[in-house]
């Protein structure tokens, strides 16, 4: 939520610029509302000031998350810009640009640690939770393939030689690929094990073919 303050000025002119001034943002991005009108009373005699409502409209998710993101781009020497779109509950966001290879990451990792960054700078501005997801280049769905069809060649190596398999250390959202990948693979079970940020999948043979 915003701010919200009340205050007066022998004007409304002076009410905003009071409030913008203790709001610390300028009086073109002051939202407010009037309470009470001021009035000259007589001769100067029981004169109010005016009196109103005041607060930062916050920005909005696809407005914040352009912003947070073309800023930080210049700061990674990446020359890109970032594009949102407000889906539902989804906020997509695309960048696209060059050396979006810096922008990805050792396996998306600095692509997701943007998309967490981004999440949270987006939900500060906004009142409703909004989830975010963050692509370029149609990484991710590049990836998702790439982990599926590993998914079915690790699962039938296990079920060929009936001993489990540990991956590589995976995010979350690779995990969960994996895992979707083979939950209608009757012959092999799926679990995550370790910490973060070397949480690996582990894929045995389910126990009716052991």
């Amino acid at each position: 939520m915003s701010e919200r303050i009340e205050i007066q000025g022998k004007t409304l002119e002076e009410a905003k610029m009071n409030a913008a001034s203790a709001l610390d943002i300028s009086v073109d991005d002051l939202q407010y509302e009037i309470i009470e009108n001021a009035t000259s009373g007589i001769f100067g005699i029981g004169a109010k000031q005016c009196k109103i409502a005041a607060w930062k409209e916050g920005k909005g998710a696809v407005e914040a998350a352009e912003g947070f993101l073309n800023k930080i781009l210049p700061l990674m020497s990446v020359r890109g810009t970032a594009k949102a779109q407000l889906k539902e509950e989804m906020l997509e966001v695309e960048v696209s640009g060059e050396n979006m290879g810096v922008v990805i990451g050792k396996r998306g990792e600095t692509l997701d640690a943007l998309q967490y960054l981004t999440s949270i700078v987006v939900n500060n501005e906004s009142n409703d939770y909004v989830r975010v997801s963050l692509d370029t280049e149609n990484y991710r769905q590049k990836r998702t393939v790439a982990l599926e069809k590993l998914a079915n060649k690790v699962a039938d190596k296990v079920v060929r030689n009936g001993r489990s398999v540990t991956l590589e250390p995976m995010n979350s959202f690779e995990r969960r690929v994996i895992h979707s990948s083979l939950q209608n693979n009757h012959d092999v079970v799926t679990v995550s094990v370790g910490e973060e940020p070397q949480r690996k999948v582990v894929v045995s043979l389910e126990k009716k073919n052991k």
